[in-house]
Order: C-alpha cells, then structure tokens, then sequence
C-alpha cells in the first residue's frame, strides 16, 4: 500500500540521481543515510527540501553544495516529478514537485477512504498491548483515563500500521491492597452495625467505601458481624472486588474503551505459575537466596541492583506476579509486549527487561510507554487527589461532564510522558479556544458546505469527478501537502508509540481548513432569500475581502468541494485513530 504517493517519487527520484552517479564514479560506493524529505522553513523555497547532501559531505570529502551540485546535475528527467530544484546555502536541495503530482493525493485519498494512512509496518506480526491495569481497590480516576487513551490509541495506531493487536486488561486481585480493600469495608461494615472500630491503618476512606458496605449489609446483612474477623474481611473483600469490577467495566464503557481480555493476577498464583517460573530461574543460577529472601539476579541483565522477589516474611513482591504474567504473555505467542505505565514506574523498565531477558528473550521484545500524571484543574485551581483519603474526581465524573470524545481528546494532546493540565472549563467551551471542538468543528464544517451545495443544487464531485487543474491557489496546494503528510505522520507515531503526534497534525490542518474557509469562497454567494454557508465561528463580516473579490467558475467550486471532501476524510481517520467521533452538526 502506497504510504505518501508525492514523498515517495521524490525520494525515488533522488536514489536513482545517487545511483547514477556512483555509476558515473562521482560519488563512492559507500553506505548512504536515509533519504529524508522535509517541508522548508519558507514556503517560497518550494514544496520539499533534503539536507541528504549535507548528510553525505562528510564521507564523500566534498562540500555539501558540491554534493548537491553532482545530485542535482544527476536528477534523470527531473520534469516528471519536478517543476525545479534550487540548491541553498549550505547544501539543501528545494524542490519544487510538480502540481498535477500533488492532484494524485486527492485521488489517492478517495481511493482509499478511511485505509488512507495505514500501512503494513507490522506485516501481521503479533502484539500485546497492556494498558490501564488499576487495582479495583477503588473507582478510576483521571489519571487511569490518561493511560486508557494513551493505551487504546497505541493500539489503533499499531493496528492501522498492520499489527494484529490485542487489547489487555490486567486485574491486580491479589496481595496487600486487596486485603486492605476487604478490612477497609469490613471496618465501615461494622460501623453500620453499631460497632465502635477504627479504620486499618493506610485504609481507604473515601465514600465508595461507605458505599460498599453498605451494598455488603443490604446483600448479606447483619451476619458478618458475629464470624470471625479474618473470614469476614475475606468475604468482604470477594464482595468489593467483584463490585469494583462491575464499576470500573462500566466507567471503561463509558469512556468507550474495550479489551480483548482480563488477566487476573490472583490466577497466576492458583494455577502455580509464580512458583514455576521461580523455579525456572533458580535452574539457571538466576535466583539466590539471602539474609532470609529470595531474590531474582536483574543486575546480570543491566539492572542497577538484584531484586527481592520474595520477602522474609514468605511473602511474594510484585515482581513475582509481574515475572509470571509476562512470562505467560511469551508464551502466548506474541512478538511484542507494549506495557503502558504510570511515569513513577520509570525504575521499573530496566527490571522488567531483565525478566525478559532472563527467560531467553531479547530485550527490546518488551516497549514502555510513561504516562505522566494529570493535573486536574477547575476555575484555574489544581484539584488535589488521594484515592486512599478518598479525595479525587473520578474518571467517569469527567467523562459525564465534558464527554467522552473531549476526555480523550485533551489526555492524548501532549506527550504521554509530559505532564497534563486538564481544564474542564476549557474542556466544556464550544469555541476555537477548545482544541477537540475545533478539529471537530473542521469536520462538520465540511459537512455543512456539502449540505449547502446540496440545497442549492450544486454538485459535490469526488476528485476523479472534478476538474483538479482549476486548484491553482497556493492555499490549495498547501492543503494538499498537509494531507499528503498524514501516512508518514501515522506511520512515525505508531514506530514512536506517540498518538499525540496525530492530535499535532489534526490541529494544524483543521487551522489550514479554517483559515481557507474565511480566505476564499467555496460555494458561490447564496441568492437572496437563501442561508448563506453554515456553521462559521465568526460572522460573515469578519471574513477576508479576498473572498468576495474570488470568481467562482462552476469547475473552480468542483474541484474546491473535492479538496474538501478529502479534508474531511483524513480528519475523519486521524480521529478515528484517537478514538475519537467525527461529528456531522456542531
């Protein structure tokens, strides 16, 4: 499949010009860097540049204008991908592509429809995407939203780069903090009864708490009180789990957030499979015994220092469950591991590499992506969170509150491993000031002009339908280069694991749509009587002269509401890549 139909003939063009002259002994015959197009700082340097002549100058023991120089006088035919080529100081090639090039994005785009920008990266290869993973010690908060988006749009990305995905959910249902759960409610249990006790120390307090044992005295009524402690916080804590985890299922729902399957840690444990793989790793002189623990050799593997696997007390550490469950995750048969973690997980990396190593896989057979924490703010005020004190906004209060598709939209907006202030009150305004209304106004805003022209009985022609030599406008041209960058942008975010790359790109080419909308005319003036062109941010007053000085010719207005309609499409895709809708009517 076709990635960027433009970049890919100029980057063609330019191996064949350093093939020839290798040919002609102009060049050497060493190894050549990648060939690497860009768009220049200027628009009026052309539509693409290399720097692959200054890349090249260093090995070839010429100036990088001289290297340019042999490039270009080596360009074969250079017409039937280039208007011209101009060399700039100190050895950049312009390159100016011709236009009738540019056309072939529009009909490559309604060739493809919502498969333009995938690719086949992956070749089918198998990846494991584990992501969100909360302790159901409590309900979501914002910060396990971040990694959900982060996480679910990782795995689009991968899936529209020809991975076969699978999404995983992995329930910490086992050790210290589910038996604080259990005691926390059997505490708040107790309290309902008449019983004078205290909450355990470190318990959770917050109200979902009270509200648990209160669903635990409505189900199983006042009973628990008189058996014994131990068995009482057991049922306790079997009973918070399973609520928890009908509240969280159903908070991930809303949030429109689904996987292919839920691993519990506490069958790890049922079915042996930590002591298993101990065992494996005490076989390979990888596990030792000392001052009454056990513990796993990580610093063989590049890890700064060995790790407890098990304490003195006989108790597991995490990364005894963690060892398991990704040995269990090879096993499966995946050739990835992608694993999304909160950022204060970052000393964990080099341990867990260790592991994977350690069980005779290569290291980079597991990838990390860091997702930083939120800052939830309200009236420009941070809003402080503890999910133990029971002091936090959850994620579903979010999501009822500015919607899914606006959530979502403001988590994947920087770098996951950057830290985010998310503010609901921007969150909620419907204006160019919100980023996700404004890239969605884009997409209903292209809808509206359709619904305009169909009003008005104008046609609305696909690409191969529309005189595409009318598009003259440098504006025009400057849309089509944006929209022929979307398959290397998604292809680059899905090798870095960074969908905020696609949020980047989708504002920058709704501000391209915006700005052309108000600039020139698209439709011809409405005749007296009839509604001029829907949906606008700002009046019909505000609009630049240049639009009401533009004829319009009915293949001008063809090929216009082509453009569009493209424009359209790959917001459309990019959104879809996010998770996000692409609305009709705003």
């Amino acid at each position: 499949m076709p990635r960027d139909i433009v970049r890919d003939q100029v980057t063609g063009a330019l191996r064949n010009a350093l093939q020839q002259a290798r040919q002609k002994g102009q060049l050497a015959a060493g190894e050549w860097p990648a060939i690497t197009v860009d768009l220049p700082k200027r628009p009026e340097w052309g539509d693409l540049a290399t720097a692959i002549a200054m890349s090249l100058a260093s090995q070839e023991r010429r100036s990088p204008k001289d290297v340019a120089q042999i490039i270009l006088d080596n360009l074969d035919q250079p017409k039937s991908v280039f208007d011209h080529v101009e060399i700039a100081a100190p050895g950049f090639l312009n390159m100016t592509v011709r236009r009738d090039l540019w056309m072939q994005v529009l009909l490559q785009i309604e060739t493809e429809g919502t498969a333009y920008g995938r690719n086949d990266l992956g070749q089918g290869r198998r990846v494991l995407v584990e992501y969100v993973s909360a302790n159901p010690t409590g309900p979501m908060h914002i910060g396990h939203g971040r990694g959900a988006a982060v996480g679910d749009a990782v795995a689009n990305l991968l899936e529209a780069s020809g991975f076969n995905v699978s999404r995983e959910y992995y329930i910490n249902d086992a050790g210290r903090q589910m038996k604080l759960l259990g005691q926390s409610v059997y505490a708040r249990y107790l309290q309902r009864n008449g019983r004078t006790v205290a909450l355990p120390e470190g318990g959770y307090q917050g109200a979902y708490v009270e509200q648990l044992a209160e669903r635990v005295q409505e189900s199983l009524g006042s009973k628990l009180a008189d058996l014994p402690m131990e068995e009482a916080e057991q049922q306790c804590q079997e009973f918070a789990y399973r609520e928890m985890m009908e509240i969280i299922r159903q908070d991930l729902r809303s949030f429109r957030i689904t996987f292919d399957s839920w691993f519990s840690e506490a069958s790890l444990l049922s079915a042996g499979a930590v002591t298993t793989v101990l065992e494996e790793l005490r076989r390979k002189d990888l596990l030792f015994d000392q001052e009454g623990a056990a513990w796993f050799r990580s610093s063989a593997y590049g890890d700064e220092k060995d790790r407890v696997i098990r304490k003195q007390d006989g108790e597991y550490t995490y990364l005894a469950s963690d060892i398991a469950y990704h040995r269990d995750k090879l096993q499966r048969g995946f050739d990835l591991l992608i694993d999304v973690w909160g950022a204060d997980h970052h000393g964990y990396i080099p341990r867990m590499q260790a592991v994977v190593q350690a069980l005779g896989y290569p290291k980079d057979r597991l990838r990390v992506v860091l997702v930083q924490m939120v800052n939830l703010m309200r009236s420009g005020k941070k809003v402080e969170m503890s999910k133990r004190a029971g002091e936090f906004v959850t994620l579903r209060e979010v999501v009822d509150e500015v919607g899914a598709d606006v959530a979502k939209f403001f988590f994947l907006m920087r770098s996951s491993d950057r830290h985010l202030d998310f503010d609901l009150e921007l969150a909620k305004q419907q204006s160019a000031d919100n980023p996700v209304y404004y890239v969605q106004y884009a997409h209903a805003r292209v809808s509206s002009l359709f619904r305009v022209a169909e009003s008005r009985g104008v046609a609305v022609p696909k690409p191969s339908k529309a005189d595409l030599e009318a598009l003259t406008d440098p504006d025009e041209f400057s849309l089509v280069r944006k929209l022929s960058a979307y398959p290397s942008v998604v292809e680059g975010s899905a090798l870095a694991l960074e969908p905020h790359r696609i949020v980047f790109y989708l504002q920058e080419l709704a501000q391209q749509l915006h700005t052309f909308y108000f600039k020139h005319r698209i439709l011809p003036p409405a005749a007296e009587g009839e509604s001029a062109d829907a949906g606008q941010f700002v009046k019909d007053a505000t609009v630049s002269s240049v639009k009401h000085r533009e004829q319009l010719t009915p293949q001008l207005t063809g090929a216009r509401l082509a453009l569009m309609g493209q424009v359209g499409q790959v917001i459309r895709n990019g959104l879809g890549l996010l998770g996000v809708s692409a609305p009709e009517r705003m």
